[in-house]
């Protein structure tokens, strides 16, 4: 019986496999119809704008350009094959760090003013760091995680990067560390107990805005509207806005270039990674490329040529502006340390990783700390400053590092001192 009951069981077992794959979908396909595309849809006439909206959603609002929203595969071809809209596939960013770790984490770190902060505080000896009071620095990044260095420095958390919603306040958890990492180094002011990390400037302000999911991607919409959104709020609290972008794609997206110079007008100051593509020339990323942004070149703890260097990682400018001290298209316009920075991270602990991405937050956190002392400067003013302060603190070595504004380091390293 037991035999027969066995045999029986598996024939059964048997046809209902076959039932489902003989009549189900093929998973691959299933999966590919099923595929959610974020598109930007321009329609010809406000009727048709109308009916596409109450069809797909909105998830941002771009004016004349349009509108995006997420879409499946034959939703996509459908509104590519309609005559009455403009239809494509939004732009992601990825992070603007090297993937390995080069170094181990910790419950403590191995330098509480590592050399990044030696170097931009231009002190071997800086035991603690200060300064950053009353700015806001908007992390734009794969969110940021609950530290003992970070805690006192919340004062926005939120998600830009949800499928569900556009923005969600009051969760910016990262689970990737990189942003952790960023925002350790713009304002880490060493925990209550004073035994963590510092960064370049403690005492300013933190917005979390998570841009990046956990794996280190995010699309360019959601970017540019987590940067129009800290403009924004800067403008409605009457507060001086950094905003940090540790993140870059290679084309240039339309929708960040709009959301930059919206910031720019509305009195912010943005900050962007170089890239990681260098040593060659014309390799810079965006939003990094954009003439509304300062694009941050990375250096190392080498010295050479009497200077620090720029890294070979650190993605390069266009060589045929060099030396003429204006900032265009495709330019780095100053570089800070990068390679192999220490900084918070996702665990509590301390990670030592590199890449312009590294970089970007020295110069948000220096920008935060001489706004701060300087109240009255516009964003250009500041933004002139910093030019000012690397100018004076020129970069020699490097592929493409020369005398004066090159094409690897800009204007040079700005510093405190």
């Amino acid at each position: 019986m037991k035999k027969l009951f066995f045999s029986v069981t598996t024939a059964l077992l048997l046809m209902s496999l076959f039932a489902i794959s003989a009549f189900a979908q093929p998973a691959d396909d299933k999966a590919k119809t099923q595929e959610q595309i974020r598109v930007l849809i321009n329609a010809v006439n406000d009727n048709a704008e109308e009916k596409a909206k109450e069809n797909y959603g909105v998830r941002h609002a771009f004016g004349e350009k349009g509108f995006t929203t997420n879409v499946n595969r034959k939703q996509f071809e459908a509104l590519q094959n309609n005559k009455n809209y403009e239809v494509s596939e939004v732009e992601k960013a990825t992070l603007d760090a090297k993937p390995k770790d080069t170094g181990e984490r910790d419950g403590l770190p191995s330098d509480q003013t590592p050399w990044g902060m030696e170097a931009i505080y231009n002190d071997d000896s800086i035991a603690t760091t200060d300064g950053g009071d009353n700015i806001r620095v908007a992390v734009l990044d794969t969110g940021v995680a609950e530290h003992a260095d970070l805690a006192n420095s919340f004062e926005q958390c939120k998600d830009f990067s949800q499928m569900r919603s556009p923005l969600i306040d009051g969760t910016c958890n990262d689970k990737n560390g990189h942003g952790t990492h960023v925002a350790g180094t713009v304002l880490a002011d060493g925990g209550t107990d004073a035994l963590g990390i510092y960064g370049v400037a403690p005492d300013a302000d933190l917005w979390a805005y998570k841009v990046l999911n956990d794996r280190g991607s995010g699309y360019m919409d959601d970017i540019a509207n987590a940067i129009e959104h800290a403009a924004d709020e800067g403008k409605a609290q009457g507060v001086n806005v950094v905003i940090s972008m540790s993140l870059g794609a290679s084309s240039e997206s339309s929708l960040v270039t709009d959301a930059v110079n919206y910031a720019n007008s509305q009195g912010a100051l943005v900050v962007a990674a170089a890239g990681n593509s260098g040593p060659d020339a014309n390799t810079i990323g965006f939003p990094g490329g954009l003439q509304g942004a300062v694009a941050v070149a990375a250096l190392e703890n080498t010295q050479e040529n009497g200077t620090y260097r720029v890294a070979d990682f650190s993605s390069r400018g266009n060589p045929d502006t060099d030396g003429d001290y204006e900032i265009q298209r495709l330019d780095v316009e100053v570089s800070a340390p990068g390679a192999a920075i220490e900084s918070t991270w996702y665990d509590g602990g301390y990670n030592t990783i590199s890449g312009t991405s590294m970089a970007t937050p020295h110069v948000s956190g220096l920008a935060a700390k001489v706004w701060a002392e300087n109240p009255g400067l516009s964003n250009a003013d500041l933004r002139a400053e910093l030019q000012s302060r690397a100018t004076a603190n020129d970069i020699l070595g490097g592929i493409g590092a020369a005398s004066g504004d090159d094409y690897a380091s800009g204007f040079g390293f700005p510093t405190v001192n």
